[in-house]
């Protein structure tokens, strides 16, 4: 397996329209550490080929005029140079060479004239007419570079490594192409407008049914074993084809234009055979206790944890912390955190456990907390009365939340809180309060514990995961819309996800447990309904109108800061407007798919493919 280069690279001999010099800080990093060749079927310029140098490399394009320029620089160096050196810049002289045609002369000669043309026409274009002649006007620039020795030489060493090949694409690899190879697929973009004036400046004419046969052909390549980059314009047709790929959207600047306001865009990067993300983020994480938990990111850890690590952030917000997984990993990564959630129950969990750095409550305090309590209002006894647990586990609850009240310590306190959800959690079957009675009862091991069992033991599994990173961290209760704080190093946003096709209440789930947190304090219960739940927070995410409107004011809050944003497949908005939401605020933006299955139904039917789906991680900076 060869290495990645690393000799020194050196600059593309060609002028190239649409030649990715610029995007060379993006691309050298998707390079493998190993592969056997490097491949690029559409050369062009070949920044990439000249920065790499690779020692075994296929190079190709379909244009024999510019393959005749690759192979007699690769053979016949000097020749070429002794012939560049006697041309001159001058328009008449241009347009006697522009004239001339290359198949008529010696093929180091027709080398020159290619070199010679690139260097003095305007912006560089390649472009013929109808007859296939080259019809690009002269430059007229004061002092253009028409034989730089060096440059020259240094590329005539890299392509005598390299076969260099013309041909189609689809020739070349299926020639070439092996198992742990490295393919770079730069092809004619799609338009960039509806006129497709774009087209002008590519090296051959490719239509959208062609980029669909390209897309059939990564596939290809992808179960053959290969490791493969591509990129295109960001337009809908590449959306939708590698829509199943990490992609990353980068602000570019065109230099084919002569209109200002065209010259800008939006490059994707699409990786294909990528190796797959590490799921250990790190020890620490595993102590997290786990509870079923609607949108919790326990299956993602790997994947968040690895954007979040290739930042190196110091300190960071997690807006939406649900279940605290995520905050927790964050602290565990060494980061301050400052962790924000509406539900109060999320709040406490993060209050213990991300904002706490050594406060343990102990057996001993938890066996006391379940001694019965004069001050016991008999409250869940009462207004609970059958409906999710049985009179002494109301009790017990009731007994718990008194005592609870009398802990001063606010971290001890919500281990205890915590504890208690957790055990409620654990004794009810699927975890959530829609419903009454027991009739999903599985028969899960969970559910014959007692709640002082529970409470117990969830006291313990707390304990243990206590622990410091050194940093001073914050749990919040608040509004993700109006929360006060200094600009983090990177913002994680899980949001509720709106849906046409389920709802995102966590309250109406949960609410007996948040009502636990809070003690239903500031809380009108909805005597009327059978479940005696109460009225959910107000949020923008009942809304897709509402959902768009707050990622974008988030997104515009947080514009100096890292975004990481979780969002399903099947949630509005959609995973394009999501990227031109994001693409408005940063100038990059990834797209990391994941397949992800609900453990349990938010869905209208929880035994349905709409529980498949994909979970997408948008990455801002």
């Amino acid at each position: 397996m060869a290495a990645k280069a690393s000799s020194k690279g050196i600059k593309p001999i060609l002028k190239w329209a649409g030649g990715k010099t610029q995007l060379l800080d993006e691309l050298m990093p998707r390079i493998p550490d190993g592969y056997g060749k490097y491949i690029e079927p559409f050369f062009g310029g070949g920044a990439l080929f000249f920065a790499l140098r690779p020692e075994s490399a296929v190079i190709a394009d379909s244009n024999p005029e510019i393959i005749n320029m690759y192979e007699q620089v690769a053979s016949n160096v000097e020749k070429v140079i002794e012939r560049l050196k006697g041309y001159k810049n001058e328009k008449n002289a241009y347009y006697a060479v522009r004239d001339q045609s290359w198949e008529d002369l010696p093929k180091f000669e027709a080398a020159a004239r290619t070199l010679y043309l690139n260097h003095t026409c305007y912006n560089g274009l390649y472009r013929v007419n109808k007859s296939g002649k080259f019809n690009t006007p002269f430059g007229g620039y004061k002092k253009p570079n028409i034989c730089n020795e060096t440059a020259l030489r240094a590329a005539s060493e890299a392509l005598r490594k390299a076969i260099i090949v013309c041909g189609d694409y689809q020739d070349v690899l299926r020639e070439y192409a092996a198992e742990g190879d490295f393919v770079f697929l730069d092809p004619p973009y799609l338009p960039v407008t509806p006129s497709g004036d774009f087209k002008r400046y590519t090296k051959e004419q490719f239509h959208e049914d062609d980029h669909r046969v390209l897309a059939e052909t990564i596939k290809d390549l992808e179960e053959r074993g290969c490791r493969v980059v591509l990129t295109n314009s960001n337009h809908p047709v590449v959306m939708e084809l590698y829509r199943g790929y990490p992609m990353t959207i980068v602000q570019t600047r065109r230099h084919v234009s002569c209109r200002g306001d065209s010259r800008s865009g939006e490059d994707v990067i699409v990786d294909i055979g990528e190796p797959k993300v590490k799921t250990d983020v790190c020890q620490q994480v595993d102590k997290y206790p786990q509870t079923r938990y609607m949108g919790s990111k326990q299956k993602m850890l790997g994947p968040i944890g690895e954007v979040v690590k290739r930042f190196g952030p110091s300190t960071a917000i997690d807006l939406f912390a649900g279940s605290g997984i995520v905050s927790y990993m964050l602290k565990a990564l060494g980061i301050q955190v400052l962790s924000n959630d509406y539900m109060w129950m999320s709040s406490t969990f993060t209050k213990a456990l991300v904002e706490n750095n050594d406060t343990i409550l102990g057996k001993e305090a938890s066996l006391h907390l379940l001694k019965p309590s004069d001050d016991n209002d008999h409250f869940v006894a009462t207004k609970f009365k059958g409906l999710y647990y049985e009179d002494e586990e109301n009790e017990t609850i009731d007994t718990l939340r008194a005592n609870i009240k009398k802990i001063e310590n606010e971290h001890k306190r919500a281990i205890a809180t915590m504890a208690l959800i957790r055990a409620c959690m654990k004794k009810r079957p699927r975890g959530i309060f829609t419903y009454t009675g027991h009739r999903y009862d599985d028969g899960r091991k969970d559910l014959r514990k007692s709640v002082e069992e529970q409470f117990v033991e969830a006291v313990e599994l707390i304990d243990r995961a206590v622990f410091d990173n050194g940093r001073q961290n914050v749990s919040v209760n608040g509004d993700a819309l109006e929360l006060d704080a200094q600009t983090p190093d990177l913002v994680y946003i899980d949001p509720p996800y709106y849906s046409k096709n389920s709802d995102n209440e966590y309250v109406r789930r949960y609410h007996f447990v948040e009502g636990l947190a809070r003690d239903w304090d500031g809380v009108e219960i909805q005597e009327h309904t059978k479940t005696k739940k109460f009225k959910s927070y107000p949020t923008p995410f009942s809304t897709e109108l509402g959902a768009e409107g707050a990622f974008e004011a988030m997104f515009d809050k947080y514009s100096d800061s890292v975004i990481v944003v979780s969002y399903s497949s099947n949630c509005l908005p959609d995973r394009e407007r999501m990227i031109e939401l994001l693409a408005r605020h940063k100038k990059h933006v990834e797209v990391i798919p994941i397949d992800y299955t609900y453990g349990f139904g938010n869905q209208a039917s929880a035994k349905t493919h709409r529980n498949r789906v994909k979970e997408y991680l948008f990455i801002g900076y």
